[in-house]
């Protein structure tokens, strides 16, 4: 875990990956306009961990993280903003600014205090963690090569590449 504040300046679309690594920081910043953030992992066969499923509701709140998990919706910048999955949506050339702007704001506190309470108040994600990466890790590898998951990344792909 991280000794200071991290802050998540998303300045484009944030899906999957993308969403579960904003939700491991302290804040998040996302650029408005045409961009998505969400967890839409079951969208292509790929069951959500217990520790995201933790993240989510633990920043969301829980029937809201279900909602999300589950049907694996993408939210827009002011959704995303409504619902808590972000803190803040500001133009795109204004992203980085605000991201830096909040960390030099949250370290200009006493170290000391700020290392301990953060600590504190993210421990049970630490404990969290801890308890379950080895059956996290085992059973996203197994969904990794299940023949429907597979299909689904292949039909992804070919969206993707505009066939």
């Amino acid at each position: 875990t991280s000794q200071v504040p991290v802050v998540a300046a998303l300045t484009g679309h944030s899906p999957a990956g993308g969403a579960v690594l904003a939700l491991c920081c302290d804040r998040r910043v996302m650029a408005e306009g045409p961009f998505s953030i969400g967890l839409n992992e079951v969208r292509i066969g790929i069951p959500i961990p217990e520790i995201v499923a933790a993240l989510v509701q633990r920043t969301v709140g829980a029937r809201r993280a279900e909602d999300l998990c589950v049907s694996g919706r993408l939210l827009d910048p002011a959704e995303a903003l409504r619902v808590g999955l972000v803190d803040e949506v500001v133009p795109p050339d204004q992203v980085v600014e605000a991201a830096l702007h909040w960390c030099e704001e949250a370290i200009s506190v006493p170290s000391s205090a700020l290392v301990e309470t953060r600590a504190r108040m993210r421990s049970d994600l630490v404990e969290l963690v801890e308890r379950h990466r080895k059956e996290d890790a085992r059973r996203l590898s197994e969904a990794w090569f299940e023949p429907e998951l597979q299909s689904a990344m292949k039909q992804l792909v070919a969206r993707l590449k505009g066939g």
